[in-house]
């Protein structure tokens, strides 16, 4: 609700910019600009919309906007599932491929150093000629490269499948979250973003689920592939049935329609000479954040298969019910980000899960690391969860799909060496194991390193 008190206005400039955000950061009221009918601006304090019944946030969705929202989630969660059935299976490939895993985390390193030119690429086609076909061309082509890992005879084959699967993977993101949120109404997008940000954890669930029911020998890594080939496709084949985005349909007709590919890129220009300063902005957090998930959770069960000596069941068991703890914890306060506001909830939400890193890497039971890490991604998922909504509302309205994306993806590549130098770090360093032997130094190093990012 608007109060008649006066605020300075929006800062303009870099470090003045900076440090009004770092004062507003600890002022309950939010600084607002309110435009009338006559073109008059004014900044005011407007207290925080009151938390509302979830329930009734849902209500407002139409058929229409729940049906664009769950195909954004759907593709989302299928784009986490082909990354993670290798993360998980790191153990396995090294085996298969006869080398280190520190060298299998390579394609990780690839993936996600590609990722911000399929970002570019089908961001960029996104914005021109909307959000279905290329969210379709990108959901098929991972599928066939899923199968392609799988005929991958040696590792140099795996490494190059792999690089070319993050071109195509980086594409997913942007398009995913502008289908998705762009048809929500304004005060249920920090509840919808929430959601829509699990969809990666959920996918997550569903390879660790993959993992857990084919079993742990060498070879098994070959039917998760195939399982996330086969959702990879679904999901691109549902895409089609719908229709495009009736946002962007919008747009173009007030202002876009018609635009050549060369206008297009000169518009695109221009935006990036105007908002330079937010693209930057949203890369350095893109990448801190990146780093912060990374570090967490992507070596967490080779942590506890080697360092714990957990079998591949326990420690898939336990992967699983982290998960849960992140699908959680990202709809949680991304709801109440709608209320606390996003920055807050995503600095409280980091400082949380610093706080619970002891508990969290000390354990050495299933029991005790489920429970674990089941609270540490609840708060660090929680804060990834108000990552969509942020980014959508910070972007230019013209550019809600390659804005998110680029930037999102182009922290993911500035990050992208996250899970190889935890991996070398630990190889490197051992400590005694629970049988008395030396391990692999997996908890330390992703402790500390979740540390110094989250802090």
């Amino acid at each position: 609700m608007s109060t008649n008190e006066p605020a300075e206005p929006v800062a303009k400039g870099t470090i003045a910019t900076a440090k009004q955000s770092w004062t507003d950061l600890f002022i309950w009221k939010q600084r607002t600009t309110i435009t009338n009918e006559y073109g008059e601006s004014r900044t005011v304090w407007q207290s925080p919309e009151p938390l509302q019944n979830p329930i009734r946030l849902f209500a407002q969705l139409s058929g229409r906007d729940w049906l664009f929202f769950i195909v954004g989630l759907l593709a989302w969660t299928a784009d986490a599932f082909d990354f993670h059935a290798l993360s998980i299976q790191t153990v396995k490939l090294a085996a298969y491929y006869k080398t280190s895993n520190t060298n299998i985390t390579t394609a990780i390193t690839l993936t996600l150093l590609l990722r911000s030119v399929g970002a570019a690429i089908f961001g960029l086609l996104g914005d021109r000629f909307g959000r279905k076909w290329p969210m379709v061309a990108n959901m098929l082509v991972l599928g066939l490269l899923q199968i392609a890992t799988i005929y991958s005879l040696t590792f140099q084959q795996f490494l190059a499948v792999r690089s070319l699967f993050g071109v195509f993977m980086g594409g997913v993101y942007g398009n995913a979250i502008a289908m998705a949120l762009e048809n929500c109404p304004t005060n249920a997008r920090g509840l919808m973003s929430g959601i829509l940000q699990q969809g990666y954890s959920f996918g997550y669930v569903l390879a660790a689920c993959a993992n857990l029911g084919v079993g742990g020998s060498t070879d098994s890594w070959k039917m998760v592939f195939w399982i996330a080939a086969g959702i990879s496709i679904g999901v691109g084949l549902i895409r089609i049935c719908f229709p495009e985005s009736k946002q962007f349909i919008e747009a173009k007709k007030a202002g876009k329609n018609g635009v050549s590919a060369g206008a297009f890129w000169v518009e695109t220009k221009a935006m990036l000479k105007a908002e330079w300063r937010m693209v930057i902005y949203c890369i350095f957090l893109m990448t801190w954040f990146n780093y912060y998930s990374h570090t967490s959770q992507d070596s967490y069960t080779t942590f506890m298969r080697t360092q714990k000596a957990l079998d591949n069941a326990g420690a898939s068991r336990a992967s699983i019910l982290m998960k849960v703890g992140a699908c959680v914890g990202g709809t949680i306060i991304g709801y109440l980000s709608q209320w606390v506001g996003r920055r807050r909830a995503m600095v409280g939400a980091a400082i949380m899960s610093a706080l619970l890193i002891p508990a969290w890497i000390l354990p050495t039971t299933e029991r005790s690391l489920s429970v674990t890490g089941f609270f540490m991604q609840f708060f660090v998922q929680g804060a990834w969860g108000v990552i969509p909504i942020h980014l959508n509302e910070l972007s230019p309205p013209a550019f809600r799909s390659s804005f998110p994306g680029l930037t999102y993806q182009l922290g993911n590549m500035i990050s992208s060496p996250s899970a190889q130098i935890v991996n070398a770090i630990a190889e490197s360093h051992k400590i005694r194991g629970p049988a008395g032997k030396p391990v692999s130094s997996y908890g330390p190093t992703m402790g500390i390193a979740t540390a110094i990012i989250a802090i």
